[in-house]
């Protein structure tokens, strides 16, 4: 699993420089047309590529996550810290990434006229999407708004936080049918589930010439500037991302159990190296659960449901960066972010985290939902692809060191956890 991934993201790294080089040659020799003509329709269709299957795939990955939290009934008090902890952290996440983003604006520094033509080759609705942002809804507008009047205009218009709701309440309604009516429901969507991942993978395999399209096309028509905002991007990301590590995680910790912070981090070591290689945290999952009996002292009835579980809903790393995602690419639109919409990114990406699937193009398609959800064109997704795969990385890092650490407070506040 580990070659392919790597080379993926190499493929994509060398469609996003190549379209690069092929932007600035068009920018600065006058053949910006062609390329927009003919080449940006390829990047176009990745686009809608993505979009075609958000819905589907997240309607059917959150119904089955949430029916098979059945399990929490017998665990009792161990799943409900679990989730709550989860929960928490996730959205303390994102917290971090929205004040970073906010602080530091890494999607600043664009000109005016540059501004203004990437808002209005964004989408052909910008400028409403834009009208909508200045409305300012207000917060309980938001909350009330989650919860669809009609389930199926929610799926045809995409309304993601009400797609989330539903897809979360039936999931919650079969757990408490009997076995024998709601096991059909969910081995059907089990398998839309399975084809959706599928999908994602045969899509993430084009990506490379859609973001070589995209990339060439944004910077034919706009030149070098663009370019320069991504390191700003990436510098903000990973910051956050230590942060939440180092501040996040050794409080809770420190606060819950007795043990030392240096003993934790020493002990989950390996799982965050294998967790930084193969960019998975579902594919450490078996380390992550040696390293946390072994190394940490946590009982293996604990490991075996919180470790699972959190490589299915615990996903902070994930979180942050859509946070910060979110945030920058609505700058580089001229996008303004009200209070309200920033509270759905921060409902939003908790929500859609439960059911974040592991595999490439994953964090993309959880991204392109948090986007939808606030209105900014997903367009803007391909500025950020090149250097996603470094990103992935590390988010991958902070999810299992964050699984390890939430087994670590569940075990310490039942008396459970031995002393290393």
């Amino acid at each position: 699993m580990k070659l392919p991934r790597l080379q993926l993201y190499t493929k994509i790294l060398i469609g996003l420089l190549l379209g690069a080089v092929l932007g600035i040659l068009a920018n600065r020799w006058g053949f910006s047309d062609f390329v927009l003509t003919y080449i940006r329709p390829v990047g176009s269709a990745f686009i809608r590529l993505i979009s075609m299957v958000v819905v589907p795939l997240v309607f059917a990955s959150l119904l089955v996550g949430t029916a098979s939290l059945s399990d929490i009934r017998k665990l009792g008090r161990i799943g409900v810290k679990t989730l709550a902890y989860y929960l928490c952290t996730t959205t303390i996440a994102i917290s971090i990434g929205l004040l970073l983003a906010n602080t530091l604006r890494p999607g600043t520094g664009l000109s005016q006229d540059v501004r203004t033509r990437l808002t209005k080759s964004g989408t052909q609705d910008a400028d409403a999407r834009i009208e909508a942002a200045r409305k300012k809804p207000t917060v309980t507008d938001v909350l009330l708004n989650i919860i669809p009047t009609n389930p199926v205009k929610a799926f045809v218009e995409a309304k993601m936080l009400q797609i989330i709701f539903f897809a979360l309440l039936t999931g919650i309604c079969l757990t408490l049918i009997p076995t024998k009516r709601s096991e059909p429901v969910i081995n059907f969507f089990e398998g839309v589930n399975g084809v959706m991942i599928q999908m994602v993978h045969i899509i993430m395999k084009i990506a490379p010439y859609g973001v070589f399209a995209l990339v060439s096309a944004v910077v034919a028509d706009f030149g070098l500037e663009i370019l320069f905002l991504l390191l700003k991007y990436s510098i903000v990301v990973i910051a956050g991302l230590v942060l939440h590590v180092v501040i996040v995680y050794s409080l809770a910790i420190k606060l819950f159990s007795r043990q030392k912070i240096k003993t934790f981090f020493r002990g989950i070591r390996p799982a965050q190296l294998i967790a930084f290689s193969t960019g998975s945290s579902s594919a450490t999952l078996p380390v992550t659960m040696e390293c946390t009996e072994r190394d940490l002292g946590v009982p293996r009835e604990i490991c075996s449901f919180a470790l699972p579980l959190g490589a299915t809903v615990n996903m902070d790393g994930t979180a942050l960066y859509q946070g910060v995602s979110a945030v920058f690419i609505a700058q580089v639109f001229g996008m303004g972010l009200t209070v309200a919409q920033q509270l759905t990114i921060v409902l939003t990406a908790t929500l859609a985290s439960i059911g974040t699937a592991g595999t490439p193009g994953a964090g993309v398609i959880t991204l392109a939902i948090v986007l939808k959800s606030i209105g900014v064109p997903l367009e803007g997704i391909a500025i950020i692809l090149g250097v996603e795969r470094i990103l992935d990385m590390c988010r991958s890092v902070v999810n299992v060191t964050g699984d390890a650490s939430c087994a670590v407070v569940v075990a310490a506040t039942e008396g459970e956890l031995k002393s290393r």
